[in-house]
């Protein structure tokens, strides 16, 4: 018996494939298929869930990932339901980053897959301009997700062979949802979840503490002094932005770090190096783009910022670390306006034990700690995602589909040109079962 033979077998005995026979709609819900509770659902509301059949893919994650993946699903004509934890599309963008904040690499590498940016855009958008672009992109498509819906659970039913995804609705007294379909795409990306780094004293220190995704402007921190801790692309960045609102800020750099000019020869750094890869190993091109940031920066190294032991292209590929792009930050590192601390040792009230042994006290701590996955802690599969870092066992290209109809997008640590790609792979497969079950998929709307 084939696999979709033995899935409509086994829907003969299950209450919600009873109930869709019957019915024919698949947007209807069917009362109590969740698995009984120990303790009464008129008792316990907070127990109580809804179960919905969805014919096409459910996709969870309504950010830049799943806007793509569901655009070219329904350029082939396949519906898709989106379910997205806060109350709106690409909400790391909307209501987790920082003002002054806009694309690091030039729009035509930033694009998703079926619609360019508009023609006016500068090369580098803003924040607010990559909002709208999402926001344009999914009305053009008609891409409806469910909004305060937190997934909290999604296992494969070896009984019904089909993916159950349980969702907690925000703003109820714990009600749940639950979603039924052949397909599980995961598009919540590699930064759904803010790193808090363990610092011994960082939860008595008196001062202002906060991670970057709540930081919005310099403008709170004039004339205070304030320790940005992390050295990434949004470290530098809101290092330069509390300089310009007369804060005076201090950066911890633990680790060594690849600093690139944004542009070089006239080129973005980003797509000369794309250039040079089609003609040169990754090993020669990064010793053109470190000599070309030698030429330009100097030595940082006497600044307090060390390069790694790789270069940047090769170190991107082996962990995933991106080079800091630099927008105007070591300037203000090379003039003293920002200076540059090694790791904490320890907090004591508002002074801070750098491992230098210097001492000196802060009004504000910025944790730059960056995000992770949160996918361990809601799929219950081993085999696509590791336990370890949320992220597929396996690089790109090869990490964008698992087995039993679950899929990956917005993983590939390769921005939302990697994204473009694992999108259109997994409509392109999805599609192909479509043709190969001799049916048309049933578009949700």
């Amino acid at each position: 018996m084939d696999h979709w033979s033995e899935s409509e077998g086994k829907r003969a005995h299950d209450p919600i494939f009873q109930f869709f026979s019957q019915n024919q709609n698949h947007r209807q819900p069917v009362e109590n298929c969740c698995k009984q509770k120990s303790v009464d659902a008129a008792a316990a509301p907070s127990e109580r869930c809804t179960c919905f059949w969805v014919s096409g893919p459910i996709i969870v994650g309504a950010g830049p990932s799943g806007l793509a993946v569901s655009a070219c699903l329904k350029e082939k004509g396949i519906g898709s339901l989106i379910l997205e934890r806060s109350n709106c599309i690409a909400s790391l963008w909307q209501l987790r980053t920082y003002d002054r904040l806009s694309l690091h690499l030039p729009r035509k590498f930033c694009e998703l897959p079926l619609m360019p940016f508009p023609a006016d855009y500068p090369i580098y958008p803003s924040k607010q301009q990559f909002v709208a672009y999402l926001e344009s992109y999914a009305a053009r498509f008609g891409i409806s997700p469910m909004y305060n819906r937190t997934v909290v659970h999604a296992e494969y039913d070896e009984e019904l062979l089909l993916w159950r995804v349980r969702a907690q609705i925000s703003g109820t007294m714990g009600e749940e949802v639950q979603y039924v379909s052949r397909w599980l795409i995961v598009a919540t990306g590699e930064n759904a979840e803010a790193v808090q780094p363990d610092i011994v004293g960082l939860q008595e220190f008196p001062g202002t503490v906060m991670h970057t995704s709540a930081y919005k402007s310099g403008s709170a921190f004039a004339g205070k002094r304030v320790l940005v801790v992390g050295c990434g692309n949004s470290g530098m960045e809101v290092c330069l932005d509390l300089c310009n609102h007369n804060a005076e800020p201090h950066i911890v750099v633990r680790d060594a770090v690849h600093i690139l000019p944004r542009e070089m020869l006239g080129y973005s750094t980003f797509g000369l190096s794309m250039r040079l890869l089609k003609w040169f190993p990754v090993h020669f091109v990064d010793r053109i783009l470190l000599w070309a940031a030698r030429t330009i920066f100097g030595d940082t190294a006497r600044l307090g910022l060390k390069r790694p032991a790789f270069g940047p292209l090769e170190l991107k590929s082996l962990s995933g670390k991106t080079p800091v792009l630099d927008v105007g930050t070591f300037a203000k590192i090379k003039s003293g306006d920002i200076k540059v601390r090694p790791a904490i040792r320890q907090i004591s009230g508002r002074d801070v034990e750098f491992a230098d042994g210097q001492l000196e006290g802060f009004d504000a701590i910025v944790l730059a700690t960056g995000y992770k996955s949160n996918v361990p802690f809601w799929l219950k599969d081993r085999e696509l995602f590791s336990e370890k870092d949320g992220l597929p066992r396996k690089a790109f290209p090869n990490g964008w589909k698992g087995e039993r109809g679950l899929y990956s997008v917005g993983f590939t640590r390769r921005g939302l040109m990697g994204t473009s790609v694992d999108a259109r792979r997994i409509a392109y497969d999805i599609e192909q079962q479509w043709k190969a079950k001799g049916t048309h998929p049933d578009v949700f709307l």
